[in-house]
């Protein structure tokens, strides 16, 4: 797939347009681990991550939502809920391994009696279960980012769940989301692509990218991200139906000023209550005269994993364009680096 970038000192494109074969490669990997809790010992599960590692925890929570019989906690930050305790089944997610938020969190969690399943491809991370005798899932560490390896991250967690009978049908969905996204692939690479046409329209505009609660607004939410790591533009998300009850009182005013600089992005995936279908028909109908252009998207895939992964995939395309209409290469993020060696250093 040429997607005309001058610039990819990381070769993120490649990275990018090979997540079937990531997810497939990924697989497998439970088998590396040799204590974990069984199905009726697990009160709660527990995810742990930043970033492009985060947003594996969001994922399964939401595709998980109605098959996982008990809660799924996604955190992300330094500080685990009150609840984790020994009937925590606590996933640590981070590429690098080493991450502060997830290492601190991570420690604490084991403190405090968890069943831990570390993902990484090293760093303090695995000394830490090297240390504690705990088994690891290695990720491949040569991808060359975090955020493009969100399948290698998300795989191992579902084949995990699955193991312990928390998620029953974790290898079927997986072969889906592959199937679907070989299928979606090829059409991208072929006259259907609709990558292009939507990477032209949202360029030099700030897009706004609306979608459903569930796996629609995990969707959103790494177009977002995508969005401002790959081309380093600015993004923003809105989630249905909450945004009816608030943000739409924002465009009574600057309307000239919002025509220039917004596009709406619509992420519309199947099976949505018949209400929040007449929500979306609304706004698109209401906000033509206060936003620059309307796109929408629909998710393609037999379920949630495969619609996910599915929309997640056009964003990411649609992202790694927009850099390369700008001539920003996608994959060094300078400005995460300064802050990170500030925080190390005051």
């Amino acid at each position: 797939m040429n997607l005309d970038l001058k610039i990819d000192s990381l070769k993120m494109v490649e990275a990018t347009v090979g997540l079937p074969e990531q997810m497939e490669k990924a697989r497998g990997k439970v088998e590396l681990l040799d204590k974990l809790p069984k199905h009726d010992d697990i009160e709660n599960v527990v995810i742990l991550g930043m970033g492009g590692s985060g947003i594996c925890g969001d994922i399964v929570a939401q595709v998980g939502e109605s098959l996982i019989p008990v809660p799924v906690h996604v955190v992300k930050g330094y500080e685990i809920p009150a609840f984790v305790g020994g009937s925590a089944l606590v996933f640590s997610v981070s590429f690098s391994g080493n991450t502060e938020e997830t290492l601190e969190a991570t420690e604490e969690a084991y403190e405090d009696g968890a069943i831990i399943v570390p993902i990484t491809t090293g760093g303090a991370l695995k000394k830490l279960a090297e240390d504690w005798g705990i088994g690891v899932i290695d990720v491949d560490s040569s991808i060359p980012q975090p955020r493009a390896g969100v399948g290698a991250m998300t795989i191992p967690i579902i084949e995990v769940l699955e193991a312990v009978g928390l998620f029953p049908v974790g290898k079927i969905w997986i072969d889906k989301a592959i199937s679907q996204l070989v299928k979606r692939r090829s059409e991208l690479g072929s006259e259907n692509d609709i990558t292009s046409a939507m990477a032209k329209t949202i360029n030099g505009h700030i897009p706004l990218i609306y979608s459903t609660n569930g796996i629609g607004s995990v969707a959103a939410d790494r177009w977002k991200k995508q969005i401002n790591e790959n081309p380093k533009s600015p993004s923003f998300v809105g989630v249905y139906p909450e945004l009816c009850h608030n943000e739409l009182a924002g465009w009574g005013l600057l309307g000239d000023v919002t025509r220039q600089a917004f596009v709406l992005i619509q992420l519309i995936v199947d099976d949505l209550h018949p209400q929040l279908i007449r929500r979306i028909e609304w706004v698109r109908e209401t906000l033509r005269e206060s936003v620059n252009e309307i796109v929408e998207v629909m998710a393609q895939g037999e379920d949630d994993l495969a619609q996910l992964f599915d929309l997640m995939f056009i964003g990411d395309i649609v992202s790694l364009r927009l850099a390369g209409l700008n001539g920003v290469d996608p994959g060094p993020i300078p400005i995460l680096n300064d802050m990170k060696n500030f925080l190390k250093n005051n």
